[in-house]
Order: C-alpha cells, then sequence, then structure tokens
C-alpha cells in the first residue's frame, strides 16, 4: 500500500469525529500511521478461509439444587453485619 492511499483531509475529518485538534505535523504523521493499519488489514484479508465443522461441546455442568447456608453460618466471616444482612462501606 503506498503511503498516500490516507490523504490528509481524511485524517482531519477522522479526528473531527473524535473531536481532537490535530497540528499539521501530526496530521502528516498519523496519515503515515493510517496507512500502516490498513496494510495490516489488507495482509489479513490474504489469510485463507478455513472450512470446517467446529467441534463443539456443552462444557457447563447441570445445575444442582443444594441446601442454601442459614444466615448465622453466611455471616459467620462478615467483616459487619447488621439485622441479619452484610452491612458494606457507605457509598458517597
Amino acid at each position: 500500500m503506498s503511503d498516500d492511499a490516507v490523504n490528509p483531509e481524511e485524517v482531519r475529518h477522522v479526528a473531527g469525529l473524535a473531536r481532537i485538534d490535530l497540528e499539521d505535523s501530526e496530521v502528516d504523521r498519523f496519515a503515515e500511521q493510517f496507512a500502516d493499519i490498513l496494510a495490516a488489514f489488507e495482509t489479513l484479508d490474504e489469510v485463507p478461509e478455513v472450512d470446517r465443522d467446529a467441534d463443539l461441546a456443552n462444557v457447563m455442568r447441570p445445575d444442582e439444587e443444594h441446601d442454601c447456608l442459614e444466615t448465622d453460618r453466611a455471616l459467620e466471616n462478615a467483616p459487619e453485619s447488621e439485622d441479619g444482612y452484610f452491612k458494606g462501606p457507605n457509598v458517597s
């Protein structure tokens, strides 16, 4: 890909969409960087597609029902509790 693939007007347009003010020296630098990025995408386009069926398997275990903890046991290790509930720090 040639360096002029991305022109300064396009860079200014993208910068405007992103609400970024660019100096003239930055526009030239970004044009070069955008060209490099586009060249990398062109390289990715050259990667051949793979045609195969995906061997997918469900790796999740089924839900199992268990008795829940008693309130006192659940709050045993809580740093603070109040009226049978976990108590966290105040958020301001």
